[in-house]
């Protein structure tokens, strides 16, 4: 473990609610200049690294006085809107105390669900990195809400694990308020054990995960869809306790703390990491036994004879989620043909759809070059 975390060069560290809270309606001073004490540790370094931080409502909720029980998504937007500032501040003066600049960036899933925007957004924060200046990064509560459909992350968890595929981290720290993942909810089960490494995020880890608690929108259930997303982009995760003594700095020198999901590739190129965020998915095919373990063992393309289903109003050219029959996601990729064009060769030999179709666009409903394999 020591001999690869040598390897840990550009670091994404995402801190939730409950843990710059500290269990009150309002950010702890002292647990957030921990963290930049210990991410301004690391910059000095030379490593870079990114912060993917919640706490802006929390924020604004103590400058406007709101009542506890005031939390619908007009009021949030309120608070967020007053307390992003205030929040973006104090990391501010915390790290110009350290010499290290600082960068707000503020996302929404529409921008990054749009390729271009992606673009821009990935570029631009890898120049910050590569400056030196640490970028601060939070979901636009103000404009991303629920009822905008897509637009909406729901919670850091899963914008950490989205940043680290954007910017090609080799480590993704989730710092929670509990230690980890257990094989059993550790506030139930006393006899709970901690699980120090995930190889693969399968069903079974699925099942361990937990609900939503505290004052923040993600548990334990969010935490893992990031890791998810982040392992199979090439990035080591680790979900462990924030209040963890200098738990950033022993990460890098190899220590075990809390839970470390291995990563589940190699680095995937960018414009399959874009794919594989799903973030730009407009369908999805459903395949039979066969197709999915071609596409999953084989490094195959997906020929319509495997497709069983298709779901959505993709066009060609659009992002689509492969799954197998009991629903279960096995891949995602670039889809040669339109929904309504999948919908008519599906379960055909390839050298049928130009009869079918009138016209043909290739062999392949999905070419594997198009195809990445979670």
């Amino acid at each position: 473990m020591t001999k690869q975390s040598k390897q840990y060069k550009r670091i994404v560290a995402k801190f939730g609610t409950n843990l710059l809270t500290n269990g009150t309606d309002s950010i702890d001073m002292k647990v957030l200049s921990n963290i930049v004490r210990q991410a301004a540790g690391l910059r000095k370094q030379g490593r870079e690294i990114a912060l993917v931080s919640s706490g802006a409502v929390a924020s604004g909720k103590q400058y406007l006085k709101v009542p506890r029980d005031k939390k619908d998504v007009p009021m949030r937007q309120v608070m967020a809107a007053v307390g992003q500032h205030v929040l973006m501040n104090s990391y501010t003066e915390l790290f110009r105390r350290h010499g290290i600049v600082t960068a707000q960036a503020l996302l929404t899933k529409l921008d990054l669900a749009d390729r271009l925007s992606y673009l821009n957004a990935r570029n631009t924060l890898l120049t910050l990195l590569e400056l030196g200046v640490v970028p601060v990064i939070n979901e636009n509560d103000v404009v991303a809400i629920e009822e905008l459909e897509g637009a909406h992350f729901g919670d850091n968890d899963n914008l950490s694990g989205m940043v680290a595929n954007l910017i090609d981290a080799d480590l993704l720290v989730i710092m929670s308020d509990v230690a980890g993942l257990y094989d059993a909810d550790p506030a139930v089960d006393k006899k709970a054990k901690l699980i120090p490494i995930v190889k693969k995020i399968d069903k079974s880890i699925e099942k361990m995960a937990g609900g939503t608690r505290g004052r923040g929108t993600g548990g334990m259930t969010t935490k893992i869809q990031a890791a998810k997303l982040a392992t199979a982009s090439g990035t080591t995760v680790v979900i462990a306790g924030g209040s963890e003594p200098d738990l950033l700095p022993r990460l890098i020198k190899g220590e075990s703390v809390g839970t470390m999901f291995l990563s589940a590739s190699d680095r995937v190129e960018s414009r399959k990491r874009w794919i594989l965020s799903g973030l730009a998915t407009k369908g999805r095919i459903t395949v039979d036994k066969g197709a999915a373990a071609a596409l999953s063992k084989g490094n195959k393309s997906l020929l319509p004879a495997g497709v069983r289903a298709v779901e959505g109003g993709f066009k060609r050219g659009d992002a689509v989620d492969i799954t197998t029959e009991s629903g279960e996601r096995i891949a995602c990729g670039i889809s040669n043909y339109a929904a309504a064009d999948v919908e008519k060769i599906k379960g055909a030999r390839s050298d049928r759809i130009e009869g079918l179709l009138g016209y043909g666009y290739g062999d392949e409903v999905v070419h594997r070059d198009n195809i990445v394999v979670l």
